[in-house]
Order: structure tokens, then sequence, then C-alpha cells
């Protein structure tokens, strides 16, 4: 594939984009009743590049994208602009931690990190960025620490009661990395049956961690972003306090399946 100069973007494809992406923006708004400050990751997992760079290009200037797989969101990320801030949102293998955060310097933040051996091998993948490129990695790594918050076998991230253990480790051990938050992927039939008035078990259950972590790390409640909220609930989550929502399928439709999904062990979450 080319480099980003010698992409073409279909004028088409761009513009639905555009409109799909304004109008999530008009939600997030209507949503918004506080008028506080909520960042749209939009979720370009199994998307070409092109889809990436029409989005990031004037006028829209989309800044977050969210990918769910190691190895794309590295070959996207040497194909694209630097001024894209990659967001890792999917389960990331402890083995694949320190080459993701080595390789990426415009990765802004990874959002599933739900163990300190995940947390160190981003530590040393950051640390070794800054030595070969003191440049670059004047920002620290963003973290968010996924929690479970529904309960579920199939979902990662770690129990709401050892929360507070894995955030303090990331903020006392891990000075290439900044402790920006908390994350969930709550319940797909909670998800459903949110609505912006209606609350979710889990939505309520992040933000009490995330209150209780503070208190316990004596921090500020606000020093914690709550990034939760997807295609299907994103307006719901906003209204219970999201700072960051994620959403992928409202913006570049449908994806398919990915090929070796079989194989991999997708997760319904995982495939929208």
């Amino acid at each position: 594939m080319s480099e980003a100069s010698d992409m073409q973007v279909n004028p088409q494809r761009a513009k639905q984009l555009a409109e799909n992406i304004g109008h999530v923006a008009q939600m997030i708004g209507a949503a918004n009743k506080a008028n506080r400050k909520i960042r749209l990751v939009a979720v370009s997992k199994l998307k070409p590049a092109t889809d990436i760079l029409a989005l990031h290009n004037p006028p829209t200037s989309q800044v977050d994208f969210g990918e769910n797989y190691a190895q794309e969101l590295t070959e996207k990320a040497s194909l694209l602009p630097r001024s894209i801030r990659w967001h890792m949102i999917g389960a990331l293998q402890s083995n694949k931690c320190r080459s993701l955060a080595k390789q990426i310097p415009n990765l802004w933040c990874v959002s599933s990190v739900d163990s300190n051996k995940k947390a160190d091998e981003l530590e040393k993948g950051r640390k070794a960025l800054v030595e070969e490129q003191p440049g670059v990695g004047k920002t620290k790594l963003r973290i968010m620490v996924q929690v479970n918050t529904s309960g579920e076998e199939s979902k990662s991230g770690v129990e709401p009661s050892d929360t507070a253990s894995l955030c303090r480790h990331v903020r006392d051990k891990c000075p290439h990395l900044q402790l920006a938050g908390l994350m969930t992927i709550g319940a797909i039939a909670r998800s459903k049956e949110t609505t912006a008035e209606t609350e979710n078990e889990d939505f309520v259950a992040l933000r009490e961690t995330r209150d209780k972590v503070a208190q316990e790390l004596g921090m500020d409640p606000s020093e914690l972003e709550l990034s939760m909220g997807m295609s299907s609930d994103f307006e719901g989550a906003i209204a219970q306090g999201s700072d960051e929502v994620r959403v992928g399928t409202t913006i570049f439709g449908e994806r398919p399946l990915r090929k070796d999904a079989k194989v991999k062990g997708d997760t319904e979450e995982e495939r929208k």
C-alpha cells in the first residue's frame, strides 16, 4: 500500500463518512447536557486506511482513531500521518505491548490495560522509544485501565475491587505512562436497552469504581476520565458521565467478520 500522500480517497466515500461523523457529533452534543468536553474516538478496525485519511483530512479533521488489533494498528500507523492520535482499544497480549509502545510514536492511549504485566511492558516500550528518539517521547503514553463491570467471563478487564491496585502501579511504577482513567465494555443486553434517559448498570459501576480509586489514591475524581459508550449506547454513556466514546459502525458502516475470527476467538463486542 502507498504512503498517505499517494493514497486516493474516493470523494463520494469521503462525503458519506463526513456526514456520518457529523451526525454522531450532533448526537453527542444533544446528549451532553452539562456541556462537558467529550472525546470521540472513531473506531476504524477492519476499515481501509483511506477511510481514516478521509476523516483526518480537512474539513472533518478527526484526530482520534481506535483500533482493536495490534498488527492492524501498526500497519496503519506506518502509512498514515503522524498527526493522528491512535488509541489501542482492543484486548492486548502482554508480548505485544512493548513493541507497540516503541514502534508507534503517535500511539496516544492504550485503553485495555488490565494487569501489572501489560503496564510494565508498555512502560519498557515507551522508555525505549524515548531513549532512541528523545524529541518524540515528551508526552507520556496515556493508559486507561479496563474494568470488567459486568462480571462476564468473556470480558477482559480487572475486577472493580482490584482496580485501585493496578491504577496505583501505573501511576507510581511506570514513569513513562500517564494514568488517564478507566474504561469498560458493558454487557451487550444492557447496551441495547440504554438510552439518554435510562441508567446502565455497567456505567454506574465504572463511575463508582472511579470514585473509589480516586479516594484511595488521593486524587480528584476529575483527574480520572471515564471511557464508556459505543455505537449502540454512547448517548446514554454521555448522560451518565462518560468523557470519551468509541464509535465505529455508526461512522464507518458494518464491518466484515475478521477472516481469522474463529481462530482468534473474536467476541461479539470486537466485531462491532
